[in-house]
């Protein structure tokens, strides 16, 4: 399936021996499901877990790197950038507003959830620019998802031992991680009906299942196009996402599966297309008859909308919210400033919450975040005529849209799995949008410039940008 599918201008990418996407990058791309989010380093506090340090010392390298000229940022440019930017711009008018007491909730409480959230900001803004500017091959691109799908399945075996034997291998990491404290928040078991949700390595169900869904296509990718790794290696991984997303029971899950696949499968290869419209129902059925009581449980969460009260909950806030916005319409109550007194004041809407905390001008500025660099992904991929990155960028596009279709299920930036894997996302999706650019301009400049160029995406480092000095 995978000779079939990929075109001789796109040689298998294990055939480039150097691997130029930096050390650092891909450890944090890993690390973002490996290390538990409730062990924080204390001297830091909240913001301080593994993967958001990392995160932040990449977005600090970038900075040094622009302060000292060793590269040129402007040289690449794509949507996601832009939503980055309305979302720092909102979140400053916001933060500045709140300590300078025109909200009038400046308090200590409230300045230090403003910190923490600058730093989130921080941390996504690094990994969106590094990411869009070191990607600049099908190969760097192969290189950097193997080591994103390493910590996502990490989290999958975790799910698969949590909802198997009712273990929880997350707690080891709080003897593991000296100098590290438990932070706590998170809710590795819940029950449903008659089975048992699971988080693996994330705070929540809710989160494992729609980070899953956000990364599947990106999997069905990798299982197409990596040539260098066992087939059945890359067909487990794919297959324990669509186990977590089943194994968490929850309707954002099988929202985010849907919408993943509707979007990312037109752009697949005709071959790698009938295979994946053959084999998902063959492997729905087969996950939900090999798991006892999955189908009656996520039926009556499905069904029961009327009576369940999450869903009863999340429509009884909206006149809180209406109260809440109308009280500091522009810029809210300050970044990260809502605190729901009990569990039936949760937001559980990701445009709810920034309308509360950051404003209208934060809404506005959150909806372009969450929703533009999807709809880039797949402009890019309907541009460009290389199949292999023409489902790349059908795969991020998915990923994102999943990601802002879902944020009106659940408070998404909120979690921080969810807050550090989407910007992963928009920085791929920054990457395919240079290249089918790059592709784009070189169809006007003859047959021979394109051949090049086709040759260059796959094993050569010539296109804009470049942070290849970081470790």
């Amino acid at each position: 399936m995978a000779g079939n599918s990929t075109s001789a201008a796109s040689p298998p990418v294990d055939r480039l021996k150097r691997q130029k996407v930096p050390f650092l990058l891909r450890a944090m791309a890993f690390c973002i499901f490996f290390f538990p989010s409730s062990m924080v380093f204390k001297p830091v506090g909240a913001a301080g877990t593994v993967p958001m340090m990392l995160a932040v010392l990449v977005f600090l390298l970038w900075i040094f790197s622009v302060l000292f000229g060793l590269h040129n940022p402007i040289k690449v440019r794509h949507p996601g950038r832009v939503a980055l930017a309305a979302l720092f711009v909102a979140t400053c008018a916001s933060y500045a507003a709140l300590y300078a007491g025109i909200t009038g909730g400046s308090t200590e409480m409230a300045r230090a959830s403003a910190d923490r959230w600058l730093i989130l900001l921080m941390a996504s803004a690094g990994i969106v620019l590094v990411v869009g500017e070191v990607v600049r091959t099908l190969s760097d691109a192969m290189v950097f998802i193997r080591a994103l799908l390493a910590g996502a399945f990490f989290c999958c075996l975790v799910a698969l031992a949590q909802f198997a034997f009712g273990i929880n291998p997350m707690e080891w990491f709080q003897y593991a991680m000296p100098g590290f404290t438990y932070n706590g928040g998170d809710t590795p078991f819940q029950s449903r009906g008659a089975l048992l949700r699971v988080a693996g390595s994330t705070f929540h169900s809710i989160e494992l299942a729609v980070v899953s869904a956000m990364l599947l296509p990106l999997s069905i990718w990798r299982a197409i196009y990596d040539q260098g790794r066992w087939i059945g290696f890359r067909l487990l991984g794919t297959s324990l996402l669509i186990f977590a997303i089943a194994s968490t029971v929850s309707r954002s899950g099988v929202l985010g599966l849907v919408v993943g696949l509707a979007v990312f499968i037109p752009f697949l290869p005709a071959v790698p297309r009938i295979w994946a419209l053959i084999a998902s129902p063959v492997a729905l059925a087969g996950l939900f008859l090999g798991v006892p009581g999955l189908v009656s449980t996520l039926t009556g969460t499905v069904t029961s909308s009327s009576s369940d009260p999450s869903i009863s909950t999340r429509t009884n806030n909206y006149p809180r919210v209406e109260a809440m916005v109308a009280q500091r319409p522009l810029f809210g109550a300050g970044p990260g400033n809502y605190e729901p007194d009990s569990a039936i004041h949760i937001l559980d809407n990701e445009y709810l919450n920034a309308a509360v905390t950051l404003g209208l001008v934060g809404l506005f500025a959150v909806a372009i975040y969450l929703i533009v660099p999807g709809i880039s992904g797949i402009l890019a991929a309907r541009s460009s005529r290389n199949p292999q990155l023409k489902s790349l960028a059908g795969a991020v596009g998915a990923g994102g849209l999943v990601a802002g279709i879902c944020s009106l299920t659940f408070d998404s930036l909120s979690f921080p799995v969810f807050a550090l894997t989407y910007p992963v996302l928009i920085g791929l999706g920054g990457a395919v949008w240079v290249m089918a650019r790059a592709e784009k301009e070189a169809m006007s400049l003859g047959d021979g410039v394109q051949i090049q160029l086709r040759k260059e995406m796959v094993s050569s480092h010539k296109l804009p940008g470049g942070l290849q000095w970081i470790p």
